[in-house]
């Protein structure tokens, strides 16, 4: 531990911590955090760290749920959401992005060559374009065939009322949609990125939390960062990921900090089962996650190494 961080809520220090810490949601956080470790371990950027690590699962056909190979919405197209944010609280978004392989680079550039913080569909396209990026493919032979199978399942069940309830019950260990990682930097500064392609046959147009400061992901390098995975209109809601952080500021350890978001989003559905799942690090290095309902984990890489974490949880 190093220099203490003076919080603005209550005076209350956090430890700066000197030592590196990746943490990202799911098992495909194993492989991203390999990533974001080596740019770390180097004496990298947490912002580079997250922006690097998220593009292995974006990139990675066999994750249904980011990036190529993500399942589509009702209408057979992939849309992808994403966002960045740095120590100074800077971030970038995009929404509903479609063609586009890699949105959390999109999102980086959102943040660092715009004076805005969130592009949605055409525009987000057009400015990945403008940027360089090359239009591609998105949905994979396998992904559409699974798709197709999907939807013939909700044939005659989904309507607008009943999508978040059908969804709800798809969102678990083998259906989850985010890829959300948050890393402290040897200089003991925060940064986080989520990256997703929402769930599964999804209205067009629609966009969850993980595009969404505060919702899907926070940073306050004061005190710490939190990111979201599972049901996203429930997480937007309660302002997750942005609660986390605040009753972290308020003295609360992590992985408390995230149970009681879970504990107030059960209360919002009147103890109906969603799935959502919360993950927070702390600036002097400590972490923590906890969830509606189980199943869910989260990847860790620090000085001892890699492993995943089975995450606590209400129901």
């Amino acid at each position: 531990m190093g220099l203490s961080v003076r919080s603005a809520a209550k005076g209350k220090l956090f430890l700066k911590s000197e030592k590196s810490v990746v943490v990202s949601t799911w098992n495909h956080g194993l492989a991203a955090n390999k990533a974001a470790w080596e740019i770390l371990q180097e004496g990298g950027k947490a912002i580079d760290a997250v922006e690097i690590g998220v593009q292995v699962p974006e990139a990675d056909p066999e994750v249904r749920s980011v990036g190529y190979g993500g399942y589509p919405d009702q209408d057979g197209r992939v849309t992808l959401d994403a966002c960045i944010m740095d120590h100074l609280q800077q971030c970038g978004s995009v929404a509903c992005l479609e063609h586009i392989k890699h949105p959390i680079a999109v999102a980086r550039l959102v943040m660092d060559d715009t004076p805005h913080v969130m592009l949605v569909g055409e525009g987000a396209l057009e400015f990945a374009l403008a940027k360089g990026f090359q239009k591609e493919n998105l949905l994979t032979a396998q992904t559409l065939e699974e798709w197709k199978g999907i939807k013939k399942a909700m044939e005659g069940k989904r309507t607008i009322n009943n999508i978040e309830n059908e969804n709800s019950g798809a969102i678990d260990q083998e259906n989850h949609d985010t890829i959300g990682m948050l890393a402290l930097d040897a200089a003991g500064d925060l940064s986080g990125a989520c990256t997703t392609s929402g769930a599964a046959n999804k209205l067009h147009g629609r966009v969850g939390d993980s595009p969404i400061i505060g919702a899907g992901l926070f940073v306050d390098n004061e005190v710490g960062a939190a990111c979201a995975t599972g049901l996203g209109e429930e997480v937007i809601k309660q302002a997750g990921s942005a609660m986390v952080v605040e009753l972290m500021r308020q003295g609360m350890e992590p992985g408390l900090a995230c149970k009681e978001i879970a504990q107030r989003i059960v209360k919002a559905n009147n103890g109906q089962e969603v799935q959502v799942g919360f993950l927070a690090l702390r600036k002097d290095g400590q972490h923590g996650s906890y969830s509606v309902l189980s199943g869910f984990n989260y990847a860790l890489h620090d000085t001892q190494g890699s492993r995943l974490l089975d995450s606590n949880y209400l129901i």
